[in-house]
């Protein structure tokens, strides 16, 4: 069984036991996700317009993390200007426990 979530405004395929990183959450412990897309148990698809009702996944926030470095370099060429900006994104990684599909 998979479903289809959408969170931070992306969307990712999950199954029981899948860790993955998603735009950061501000929570601990236990989550659940209600804005599941689709829902497979292996027969037959549930596809919501655009969610599917008394669907939901529950997971479990691990840790928060960050992303890797990203660099903004600013450059004007003959005026001696330059300027360096580095960004990393957090993120929480979650571990799927269970999907809940009605």
């Amino acid at each position: 069984m998979y479903a289809i979530i959408e969170t931070g405004g992306k969307q990712y395929r999950v199954q029981e036991g899948d860790v993955l990183d998603v735009e950061l959450l501000h929570a601990d412990g236990e989550v659940k996700f209600d804005k599941v897309l689709m829902v497979h148990d292996g027969q037959s698809p549930k596809i919501g317009l655009p969610h599917l009702k008394k669907c939901s996944v529950h997971a479990e926030v691990i840790e928060e993390t960050k992303g890797p470095k990203v660099i903004a370099f600013k450059y004007k060429r003959c005026k001696n200007y330059r300027r360096t900006v580095g960004h990393r994104q957090k993120y929480s990684r979650v571990k799927i426990k269970k999907i809940v599909a009605a």
